[in-house]
């Protein structure tokens, strides 16, 4: 075998094709891995605008195999490792040349598309530079040919849709015109591949299989801690026993690695990537050899920074007050992104040069600034490269709490105003902001902001967040509603917009008894709760449009005290409100094939429909707007293409893409889009259904038998059927799990593990008063074997063939339903798809056992 190193475009121009054989699973990068490589080439082409010398980003290898070569034909490799990297790269560049064409760059597109992505004089086959596994195959040339289906639901589809969003934000935000061609630069000639030939007769397979069954392999820290000790013959025994181990032990692993990264930032090493600590310590380190009195002192005061470390992780260390308060507090809040700013000001707090107080407050300013993101949906990219210059970029001459403070309020750094705050906590969807313990956080700070004389310990407690106006409300909820909706508003929609929003939440720990019942049961549940802000609640007189939005209003108040805003706490003039660009990324991550509507796209961003309808009219020529639809599925009277667009008109353009429509011209209501599906796809955190750690015992007779007597009262017709089915699961090994909320869910379980691991799978949600059975994709891609895209891909193909189900591809990755009323007439074909989906299972696990 032999390597070299090479730029990506030097790897893929020539005659060529790159083939991912059939042992190789299918196409399997997710957003974070998507995102990681997004932001590393951001730095070059940032580093390159900025004139400075950008080195070449090392992406990794790629093995390869040679194959066959036909007489005027392409020259074929096999790859035998790496096929992710190259995918990955090859659909960037693909919504390149998709979005130089939107921006009637043509010349630049055709460029991009000749030079990498296809054999321009090869048919075929042939014709592409890549050829994913079969299963892929299919959706990745889609992309290259610009087919209507491009940007499908599966991997692919959505690595393509994460590119043109991206692409788009970027530019968007950037005001160097130069942008896109940096961008075009870096992703050929800035990242830097280890290209590995194998020769000739090797066995690939082989070279494969040794290449991904490997040992665990040295860690940065291990690394480095081989090379500071080789640079220490004297005194190495000694500093090892009193420095270093004892600083390895308390940290444990992981958290040494993390000390050894954030040692770099906080000395201004800000833009050292956690993969390049070795190299970037050793260069540092490296004068050092020799002067051994020196290598200890680094290590001494490695060593020291790891004790600061440590109360950062174990803000018990701290002495009580305020400083260990802010502390304990973004403990709570989770996260590594405070690390290196807090590092920092414990260095101060220790050299004497600020005080506890001092850094306590701008540790506030830093909870601040992530509260108020959170609660305003301000995008995420970025967030960490900003936490890492801070201890390079903080003003030394300011207190070190102003100097964050002013160092957070920098336009691009997007610290939302008290205006946005406010704005936000009335209409935003707050239920799927962030994580579940940040929202519970936020939540938490607002009661303790009521300072009750008795307060709750919520470390015992066990709290979750419950709605007050219900997610799935009875009609009683609906009619109070109907007084209060806006011309041309129905109840439903009045409900969709206020449901997730900050005033209508709460913390308790009575989430079943609560569930949907009318105000009045509600009212009396509350009234006995320990927490100030229940109590408030249960004053009121009804629960509708009015009340939500005056809780919210006062929350306002409590949380810009709480959290205070930016210097001059004044939100930029001329800048585009936060929604609009949420509803860009929201359309551009659309799957082919699927539709929305613009009070989805309200719901989402914190609008309405009105505006939002306004904003895609006379802004036609964002990615994904004929997506957009009336309530009743039709393309709205108002929209049009720019002048001058050659475009088709919405509803030709979206049968092409596969959506249906009846004679009336009505979208199918199965490939909608709702609201919480267009959060899951901009990866917001937004519940599910589903039995969870915190349902325990829900496997219950009683549980079992609430079921059956709902089935039998709301779907008769279909009880026999489905208990048959469920009858026929158990039998295959599998067992039921039920929810405890008032309407009592069922889910079969399967246990797919091995002896050493758990591994529980389930294909459905049944809901017996809803009349639904939701098919959980979403849950199913992470989970072996069906976190490959091939094999969701048959089980929505096998449900598929039973009349009255009709599931589309767009929705492989959520968790689209078919109506219980299924179960009525074709029970044993829905067996049949189960008895496939055990039997997948147990390949899969004979295979991992």
């Amino acid at each position: 075998m032999r390597a070299q190193e090479i730029t990506f475009l030097k790897l893929v121009q020539g005659d060529k094709q790159f083939q991912v054989p059939l042992y190789q699973r299918t196409y399997s990068w997710g957003r974070e891995q998507l995102q990681r490589l997004w932001e590393d080439v951001g730095e070059l082409v940032d580093q390159h605008l900025a004139g400075e010398a950008a080195a070449p980003h090392f992406l990794g290898s790629v093995v390869l195999a040679p194959g066959q070569i036909q007489a005027g034909g392409v020259q074929r490799w096999l790859v035998v490792d790496g096929q992710q990297r190259l995918t990955t790269l090859m659909l960037a560049f693909t919504a390149l040349r998709d979005h130089l064409k939107d921006r009637s760059d043509t010349r630049a597109a055709d460029r991009v598309h000749r030079q990498i992505l296809v054999n321009e004089f090869h048919e075929g086959l042939d014709h592409y530079r890549l050829l994913p596994t079969q299963a892929d195959r299919e959706a990745y040339t889609a992309c290259i040919a610009s087919s209507p289906q491009a940007g499908g639901g599966d991997n692919i589809g959505a690595a393509y849709r994460f590119f043109r969003g991206a692409l788009a934000e970027a530019e968007e935000t950037s005001d160097d015109d130069r942008w896109v061609g940096a961008m075009e630069n870096a992703l050929k000639d800035l990242l830097s591949i280890v290209e590995i030939t194998a020769e000739p007769g090797d066995n690939v397979y082989r070279i494969f299989e040794s290449i991904n069954n490997t040992g665990v392999g040295l860690s940065q820290s291990d690394l480095l801690r081989n090379y500071v000790f080789m640079l220490l013959p004297k005194r190495g025994e000694r500093v090892y026993q009193e420095l270093w181990l004892p600083m390895q032990q308390s940290l444990g692993p992981k958290n040494l690695e993390l000390l050894v990264w954030l040692d770099l930032v906080v000395r201004g090493h800000h833009k050292t990537k956690q993969s390049e600590i070795y190299r970037e310590q050793q260069k540092r380190l490296q004068p050092l050899a020799g002067e051994e009195d020196a290598l200890q002192r680094e290590i001494a005061q490695l060593a020291e920074r790891g004790q600061r470390f440590l109360r950062i992780i174990e803000p018990q260390r701290e002495a009580p007050g305020s400083l260990r308060a802010a502390l304990e507090r973004l403990k709570a809040w989770g996260g590594q992104v405070h690390y290196p700013l807090a590092l920092h000001l414990l260095d101060l707090v220790d050299a004497g040069a600020t005080t506890d107080d001092d850094a306590a407050e701008a540790l506030r300013y830093v909870e601040s600034y992530l509260v108020r993101r959170l609660i305003c949906q301000t995008p995420t990219a970025g967030i960490n490269r900003i936490m890492m210059d801070a201890p390079k970029e903080l003003e030394t001459d300011r207190s070190a709490a102003e100097a964050v403070r002013r160092f957070l309020s920098a336009r691009r750094r997007r610290w939302p105003s008290d205006e946005e705050l406010r704005s936000a906590i009335r209409s935003k969807p707050f239920y799927w902001s962030g994580r579940p313990p940040q929202r519970g956080f936020i939540l938490r700070r607002l009661e303790e902001s009521y300072r009750p004389s008795e307060p709750v310990d919520f470390e015992k407690a066990s709290l979750t967040v419950e709605h007050v106006l219900p997610q799935r409300p009875a009609q009683a909820w609906f009619d109070l509603l109907a007084d209060e909706t806006e011309d041309g508003q129905s109840p439903q929609e009045l409900h969709d917009l206020l449901v997730h929003t900050l005033g209508n939440l709460t913390l308790t720990g009575e989430n079943s008894k609560l569930s949907n019942h009318p105000f009045r049961r509600k009212q009396q549940i509350l009234d006995s709760s320990a927490l100030r802000m229940n109590l408030e609640i249960a004053e009121s007189d009804r629960w509708g449009r009015a009340e939500i939005t005056a809780r919210g209003d006062r929350l306002a108040d409590r949380a810009t005290e709480l959290w205070p805003g930016p210097v001059g706490g004044v939100k930029p003039s001329g800048e585009e409100l936060p929604g609009w660009s949420e509803l860009r990324a929201a359309l551009v991550a659309m799957p082919s094939g699927s539709w929305t509507t613009y009070g989805d796209v309200a719901e989402l961003i914190g609008s309405h429909p009105v505006p939002v309808g306004n904003f895609l009219a006379s802004n036609s020529s964002v990615i994904g707007a004929h997506r957009v639809l009336t309530a009743d599925g039709k393309v709205s009277a108002a929209f049009r293409w720019p002048d001058g667009s050659d475009r088709q008109p919405p509803r030709e353009l979206l049968a092409g893409e596969g959506v249906r429509f009846d004679p009336s011209g009505r979208a199918h209501r199965s490939q909608r889009l709702t609201a919480a599906e267009l959060a899951t796809l901009l990866g917001k955190d937004v519940p599910q259904s589903g039995p969870a750690a915190q349902f325990p015992g829900d496997d219950s007779t009683e549980a079992a038998a609430r079921f059956r007597t709902q089935l039998q009262e709301h779907c008769p017709e279909a009880a026999p059927g489905l208990l048959a089915t469920l009858d026929f699961w158990c039998g295959q090994g599998g067992h039921l799990h039920y929810g405890k909320h008032e309407e009592t869910s069922c889910f079969p379980m399967l246990d797919a593990g091995t002896s050493h691991k758990q591994h529980l799978l389930r294909p459905f949600g049944i809901y017996p008063v809803t009349g639904t059975v939701e098919v959980v994709f979403q849950y199913l891609k992470d989970r072996a074997p069906f976190d490959d895209t091939a094999q969701r891909r048959e089980l929505l193909q096998r449900l598929n063939k039973i009349d009255g189900i009709d599931l589309p591809e767009a929705k492989l990755e959520l968790r689209p339903s078919f109506p219980l009323r299924v179960f009525a007439e074709h029970g044993e074909a829905v067996c049949e798809v189960l008895d496939w989906f055990v039997h997948t299972a147990a390949l899969d696990l004979a295979r991992r056992a």
